[in-house]
């Protein structure tokens, strides 16, 4: 009889790709992918814990089975990804919910087919968690769910431990792919037929820091420049190591995409030194001029977090002028949230819930009104969309220009992982409506 998965995934882009990571363990062992948690014969939970709501959500969604572990005991339950890998959270889970099978961490994900085969094995629970990274493990073939876009690591594990964030201690320090592992595997995924390559770090500046590899805008360029029709993307980009070489290479080659997701987090001088950033208001914009040297149409993307300890509404003025300034296409926005063993859970003046929230919803309504009126000037225009799905509800094939913008069109035939131009006839927000010309 057949076996079958599901994942459930929280997070970033990177959990998104290590969830395909283990798709591919788990079709290796003859697993079959599952529609729903509720017919699968192995459900595996890849966690976030970059923010409190997050982890919660991850709680809340895990005691849920506990019903269904009792009325199918042959199931497993595996829990992994960045929540237990945090110290202590293991215990926390396993004791909280004693019908997890197997926990595992962020640093043995590559472990995870022996972690079965060990259950299987036994009637205890699989706890392993490693406290460090280790080399970097090349073995296992992703089982790919986002076609035309395709992932790929370039790096591993951060070193900058900005003073908010849980992500150095739960990924480990910064390790960078062999540059020929890279380039092999971006070339089988165009001649497989991906239209879409985004390389994964958490700051792929730094890719190459430490070794004798190549640096980061010389392999940007040995990918874009692989034969074949397709756009390349690259997220996240640090601001402390953003280059005038980058940029160059942004310029000069026409398959990467004329849009940087540059994580701002505060306009605020102060707060940017508080929060271990290593970059200044000034410095940030230079890097924004330099960019846009380059390439005068390049869209910006950003993160901003609202309600830092310690912010105050001057503080929170520069932020807001800040993105007055550069114009963002469109921007992640957020309320601090505090997390355990960074260096901001200590700080004094923790701004209260109600001034972040009445903060947040102002930003919002700024960044906004800059996305809507980056959209109307899309109307008339013709823009090359890649069509990326189908949304049933509202019977329109949807997918991205190479800005980030989301174009929404009918057409009779299959158009998923197709190039199309869109002749765009209304703006809703963020979003774009077109109809196929030519």
């Amino acid at each position: 009889m057949s076996k079958y998965y599901h994942i459930i995934t929280y997070g970033c882009q990177m959990n998104v790709h290590e969830s395909e990571k283990i798709a591919g363990i788990l079709k290796e062992l003859g697993y079959i992918p599952a529609d729903k948690p509720e017919s699968s014969d192995i459900l595996v939970f890849n966690t976030c814990c970059i923010r409190e709501n997050a982890e919660n959500h991850a709680f809340g969604n895990i005691g849920m089975f506990k019903k269904l572990k009792a009325e199918n005991r042959d199931m497993i339950i595996a829990v992994g990804g960045c929540l237990t890998q945090q110290i202590g959270k293991a215990d926390v889970l396993h004791n909280k919910f004693p019908f997890v099978d197997i926990i595992f961490g962020t640093h043995n994900l590559g472990e995870l087919k022996n972690l079965i085969l060990k259950k299987q094995a036994q009637k205890k629970a699989v706890i392993e968690i490693k406290d460090s990274a280790g080399i970097i493990d090349e073995s296992g073939s992703p089982y790919r769910t986002s076609y035309p876009n395709a992932w790929v690591n370039i790096t591993y594990g951060c070193n900058n431990f900005c003073s908010y964030c849980i992500v150095p201690y739960v990924r480990g320090r910064e390790r960078s792919r062999k540059p020929e592992d890279v380039i092999e595997e971006a070339k089988s995924l165009v001649a497989e037929g991906y239209r879409e390559i985004t390389l994964l770090g958490q700051n792929v500046n730094s890719y190459g820091n430490g070794t004798d590899y190549i640096r980061f805008p010389e392999l940007l360029g040995k990918v874009a420049s692989i034969d074949g029709k397709f756009r390349l993307r690259f997220m996240t980009s640090h601001p402390k190591d953003f280059s005038e070489e980058l940029a160059k290479t942004i310029a000069e080659y026409p398959s990467i995409c004329k849009c940087v997701h540059l994580p701002v987090q505060s306009g605020s001088d102060r707060i940017l030194k508080a929060m271990n950033r290593k970059y200044t208001r000034y410095d940030y914009l230079k890097r924004v001029e330099t960019l846009k040297k380059y390439v005068p149409d390049c869209a910006v993307t950003t993160d901003i977090i609202v309600g830092f300890p310690g912010e105050t509404e001057e503080d929170f003025e520069d932020t807001l002028k800040l993105v007055g300034e550069v114009g963002f296409s469109s921007a992640f926005t957020f309320v601090y949230s505090r997390r355990d063993g960074t260096a901001a859970a200590t700080m004094p003046d923790q701004v209260p819930e109600e001034v972040s929230k009445e903060r947040i919803m102002r930003l919002v309504e700024l960044v906004n009104a800059q996305t809507r009126k980056i959209s109307e000037a899309y109307v008339g225009k013709t823009a090359e969309i890649l069509c990326e799905d189908y949304d049933a509800k509202k019977k329109l094939y949807l997918g991205r220009d190479e800005f980030g913008r989301m174009g929404y069109f009918s057409c009779s035939e299959n158009q998923i992982g197709n190039f199309v131009n869109l002749k765009i006839t209304k703006a809703n927000g963020i979003s774009l409506y077109g109809e196929i010309t030519g």
